[in-house]
């Protein structure tokens, strides 16, 4: 005989209050997408306050999507409304996170790289059913960009001045002058931020996607680095050269195939004294330590993404939110004696591995 389980009101009403309140925010993020490419938090930041008119003038817009755009955003707290005035405005903090590209707190490509990987759904459901894999190269483009846009901040804000550092023995060798590679380089921010940090030393990106290794050429050479920094397509298990002191994981071991197997290689190919620096998302050793809006972010990151690609290279993947037990499996097993967890940020644990 089954029994009716009394429902809580309160709870009921909380919980769907809550389920309108997320379905807003998902419905708002390609409205921050649209913002940040047409320039209109831009506009409110140097201009100060401004009318629908006004931004459309100023952006080259039409004022009847711009109003309803201006609500929706004043709705979501990211600006604010003046009633008596009818002009909305921009926060200075909101500024940073919005519009500014050289601040470790810029988020815009975490809204760009939302909808390419809601786009992916369809496709998604089905590997649920079949096991299968979906490929970094298929998703929408615009993955692309976002996710450099996203990383390179968190880069920006604590790779040289504190995860390098944090780093036994070397940023004396990239002052002098070290090899160094990076595996699963993409569109190459790191590299080209460390290459800047250290003109002594020389540097090379390996990713298998070669739209993204086209783009870091150039993003190179825009930056006047390209002769100390060299992009190549090639695979984690198979990129040339030996005699590196320093190879680079950001963000990339958990989407391998063949996690062990990349860093076997990397293992063949260091200098006998060099290191393995491994960044990857941050991610709690239990379940319960990522039920967090990171932990939530990066799982879905997971599923979207990550995974699929590993998946689809044959592997069993590694997952964006791995422990650091499973990442010192991994390292271990490629052959290295020494791992250990030297630094963190609020969305990276960084690790470093020797012989």
């Amino acid at each position: 005989m089954s029994t009716v389980r009394a429902i809580d009101e309160e709870k009921l009403g909380a919980f769907v209050g809550r389920v309108v309140t997320e379905c807003a925010a998902a419905l708002s993020v390609p409205l921050v997408v649209i913002g940040d490419r047409l320039g209109l938090y831009r506009a409110l930041a140097e201009a100060g306050p401004l009318t629908s008119t006004e931004l459309a003038e100023r952006t080259g817009t039409k004022e009847r999507y711009v109003r309803d755009w201006l609500v929706n955003q004043a709705a979501g707290e990211y600006l604010n409304y003046d009633p008596e005035t009818n002009r909305y405005s921009l926060p200075d903090e909101h500024a940073v996170v919005l519009t500014d590209e050289s601040s470790p707190y810029f988020l815009g490509g975490a809204f760009q790289v939302t909808p390419p990987l809601i786009m992916a759904q369809d496709h998604i459901t089905e590997l649920f059913r079949t096991g299968e894999g979906m490929a970094w190269g298929e998703h929408d483009h615009d993955l692309f960009p976002g996710a450099e846009r996203f990383w390179r901040s968190g880069y920006l804000g604590n790779l040289v001045n504190a995860w390098i550092p944090a780093l036994d023995g070397v940023k004396a060798k990239l002052e002098t002058g070290a090899t160094v590679a990076d595996i699963g380089c993409g569109y190459g921010a790191s590299l080209i931020l460390l290459a800047k940090s250290f003109p002594r030393s020389r540097f090379f990106g390996f990713d298998m996607h070669q739209p993204s290794i086209e783009y870091a050429r150039a993003a190179a050479r825009e930056a006047g680095v390209a002769d100390r920094v060299v992009f190549d397509v090639d695979s984690a298990e198979h990129f040339p050269g030996t005699g590196y002191d320093l190879i680079t994981f950001f963000d990339s071991l958990h989407d391998m195939g063949d996690p062990v197997a990349a860093v076997r290689h990397a293992r063949e190919t260091l200098a006998p004294d060099g290191s393995l620096m491994i960044v990857e998302p941050m991610a709690g050793q239990r379940v319960e330590e990522n039920l967090n809006p990171i932990g939530r972010a990066f799982s879905a990151f997971s599923v979207l993404c990550c995974t699929p690609n590993a998946i689809a290279q044959g592997g069993s993947a590694l997952g964006t939110i791995a422990t650091d037990q499973q990442l010192r499996d991994v390292v271990l097993a490629a052959g290295l004696s020494q791992f250990t967890r030297v630094a963190t940020s609020p969305t990276n644990r960084v690790f470093q591995a020797r012989a």
